[in-house]
């Protein structure tokens, strides 16, 4: 069975690394070789074949329930149930939404937002909307959330709003008993009405119905720090041991009762089955909790077959599963961590002898996790805890033991008394409170995480390598050696510009502006992108993650050209993120906090021979995009030049100022390609053969106005859009410049295809 999975899980995984799905025909040749390979009893080879053609068939399928191009940006009614629970912000509700009647041939599953609505919207109603859509786009950036992949995960086949007229119609909502989604919104209103003013009521909903919509961005960040992520929503772990504290207590009570005309042990493990598929489909049945649930599923079988099983094949047969249930589970990185947590548990426990004893067994289960996840810990995210081991010491059985089963027992309370259940939620929002408290001083540590760059393939395996040996039982010699292997992934670095010359990236974040730029030993960003909401922006969604996997733990200057919110809105999280030396910025008003500079035209630096200089503002005087601060580059093998916002009069200004020392290389393109810049004067000054557009896909100005790229076009300008491109590279090879997108270069066939 272990050889199977492995097969089968390689055949799926070499699919995801494509660009785009082979040919329909080429399934059928597909299996007559695995018919071919079955007869001559190749097993191995059939799986990893059957993987190959279920992954294609699976995603064909998938791709094929997306929105055709030419609806796009259309008015079109639309019929469906609410099928999620509502994600409410300040300024909207997003929900996914079930299509069940329409004139056009549409997805099947939308994700909408309605903006501005005082309707309250729930699990399970039916409405009738005129929306308006497009397909699946995100920002395509190296690192950070892969937007595209998410939806394309979840199945959504197109993302969208609502149009406040025609007025939206309620029509109705579905029976309680039609699909789990609605018992979850049930428990999370009477969670709402019940827990109104206790200070944990997010945490309980993610605890008990796994909605972590509400847990605020300082609780996630301490979660991230601490390694205690996975223990505010229901994972793996959770049902198991839940399960496995309704098997110990039912086999007592059974035995006690003295009712042997079904063995303890049976009727523990039906007991126990049932309870752990109810806490899953409370959580959504999300990939960990699918893998828990049917390890579960096989384990309490063998009991009630009285068939005995070993844990590696318990996995395997789980895997398996999983991979023909959603062979996509494989694009999850949490499925990744759930599986090899419960292998690296596996592996350090089974076939061990000696007494056990549960202290010393939990501390260094504890400190196995942290060691063996290491390695995707930088894989995915470009950081470790170093507190981990201690914060997941305590709340590990805090929340699994304690706050888990008392929060459980007092939502099945609520159904009987809201009294009843009040006091035992008064008692898990205390533990919860206390807890709270530890992992927020644990944070606030200064050495409590540690940002590394990403490590190469090279350094994983060598790392996957060294713990196998570390975590190998006592006798085998030298086992510290294994220690060795890991220093190709903790010396890991990003490589570097040579002294001379630069590294550019126009990352895309939408629509807004954040470039990024390193020389050999310094570090700038310009501008931070936009800010959606009090717990969404792009520093923290964009900006921070492609820092944190180039290895920059230091910024030597941050250049805020001007304050509108798609040019400083990720600021914020910037700076709260990592270190910044210097601000420079043409509204200094709106980031005093922080000791910021004005920047005037005429500030010059130079680091590693690169000359950095400030042509605009002169003074502050016109419209805020004029006032931008323009940046120029001089490398030794070209000039880029960065504009912000500016229009045409702060572009007349410039070039009957600077003339043609505005030559350049490559140019950002002023305001996002709006019609009110980029005039032919000033495009014909600079020169640039390159133009980046930062622009977001189908954004409701416009941009890059059609106009514009006539401009573009009329001086021979090669021109890339952001939206289009993803991350925008432009470095030097060869002592050329070179150019390379997001898209180019790292494309899979379920991205954004312009």
């Amino acid at each position: 069975m272990i050889a199977a999975a492995l097969s089968l899980l390689a055949g799926i995984l070499l699919i995801q690394q494509l660009p785009s799905l082979p040919e329909p025909q080429w399934l059928i040749l597909g299996g007559i070789v695995a018919g071919i390979m079955a007869w001559l009893r190749f097993w191995r080879s059939v799986f990893f074949i059957i993987g190959i053609l279920w992954a294609c068939a699976f995603a064909m399928v998938r791709l094929a329930d997306r929105l055709p191009a030419q609806l796009e940006g259309i008015d079109i009614p639309v019929t469906g149930i609410v099928a999620s629970l509502p994600d409410v912000d300040e300024r909207r509700v997003n929900f996914d939404f079930l299509v069940t009647a329409s004139q056009q041939s549409l997805p099947h599953k939308l994700r909408l937002s309605w903006y501005e609505t005082d309707q309250t919207i729930k699990a399970g109603q039916q409405w009738t909307f005129t929306v308006k859509l497009k397909r699946p786009h995100g920002s395509f950036n190296t690192n950070g959330a892969d937007y595209e992949r998410q939806l394309f995960i979840a199945g959504i086949g197109a993302t969208g709003y609502i149009r406040p007229a025609p007025t939206p119609v309620l029509s109705g909502r579905e029976a309680a008993w039609f699909t789990i989604q609605i018992w979850r919104q049930t428990i999370t209103d009477q969670l709402s009405e019940l827990l109104a003013n206790r200070r944990s009521l997010a945490l309980i909903k993610a605890l008990t119905i796994g909605d972590g919509s509400a847990i605020t961005t300082p609780q996630w960040e301490v979660f991230r720090k601490t390694g205690t992520t996975h223990l505010v929503v229901i994972s793996g772990s959770h049902i198991g041991l839940i399960a496995g504290l309704v098997y110990f207590l039912v086999l007592k009570l059974w035995a006690w009762t003295g009712l042997l005309t079904r063995s303890p042990q049976q009727v523990a493990a039906v007991v126990a089955l049932l309870v752990g598929v109810f806490y899953a489909a409370l959580a959504g049945f999300f990939v960990p909790t699918q893998r828990a649930v049917i390890m579960l599923a096989v384990a309490m079988v063998a009991i009630i077959a009285q068939r005995n099983t070993r844990p590696l094949h318990i996995l395997a047969t789980a895997l398996v599963t999983i991979l023909l249930f959603d062979p996509l589970a494989v694009l999850s990185a949490g499925s990744w961590l759930s599986f090899i947590a419960v292998g690296l548990i596996i592996y350090t426990v089974s076939g061990r002898l000696g007494q056990l004893k549960i202290i010393w067994e939990t501390v260094k289960l504890n400190a196995v996790m942290s060691l063996g996840l290491a390695p995707l810990t930088l894989l995915f995210f470009q950081q470790i805890s170093l507190i981990s081991p201690i914060a997941n010491l305590v709340a590990v059985p805090v929340i699994s033991f304690l706050i888990v089963p008392l929060a459980l027992l007092a939502v099945l309370l609520m159904l009987v008394s809201n009294t009843l259940a009040s006091g035992l939620f008064w008692l898990v929002d205390w533990l919860l409170q206390q807890l709270q408290y530890l992992l927020d001083t644990l944070a606030a540590l200064p050495f409590a995480i540690i940002n590394h760059a990403q490590p190469s393939m090279w350094a994983l395996l060598f790392a996957i390598v060294s713990i196998l040996i570390l975590l190998a039982p006592r006798g085998i010699p030298a086992r510290w050696l294994g220690a060795v292997l890991l220093l190709p992934l903790m010396f890991t670095d990003s490589p570097r510009p040579a002294t001379g010359d630069i590294k550019l990236t126009l990352l895309d974040v939408g629509q807004g502006l954040a470039v990024v730029i390193q020389t050999a030993e310094h570090n700038l960003v310009y501008d931070t992108g936009a800010k959606f909401s009090a717990d969404s922006d792009q520093g923290k969604n964009v900006l921070l993650p492609f820092l944190h996997q180039q290895g920059v733990a230091n910024l030597d200057r941050l250049i805020i050209s001007h304050g509108d919110n798609d040019h400083i809105g990720g600021a914020e999280s910037l700076l709260h993120g990592i270190h910044i030396d210097n601000i420079l910025t043409s509204v200094p008003e709106k980031l005093s906090a922080y000791q910021a500079e004005r920047c005037v035209a005429g500030q010059s630096w130079v680091w590693d021979g690169v000359v950095f200089t400030i042509l605009s503002p002169a003074e502050q005087a016109g419209s805020d995009n004029d006032n931008s601060c323009v940046l120029q580059v001089q490398s030794i093998h070209g000039t880029a030049l960065l504009t912000g916002d500016i229009e045409a009069a702060a572009e007349t200004w410039l070039v009957k100022r600077y003339g043609d020392r505005l030559t350049s290389d490559v140019l950002i393109a002023p305001h996002h390609g709006s019609k009110t810049s980029s005039t032919r004067t000033f495009l014909q000054t600079v020169n640039a053969k390159n133009i980046l557009i930062p622009a977001g896909y189908r954004n409701q100005f416009g941009h890059p106005h059609n106009e514009v790229l006539a401009r573009y076009r009329d001086i021979s300008a090669h021109w890339l859009i952001s939206a289009n491109s993803g991350a925008i590279t432009v470095s030097v090879n060869n002592n050329v410049w070179q150019i390379q997108t997001r898209r180019q270069t790292n494309n899979h066939y379920w991205n954004f295809k312009p």
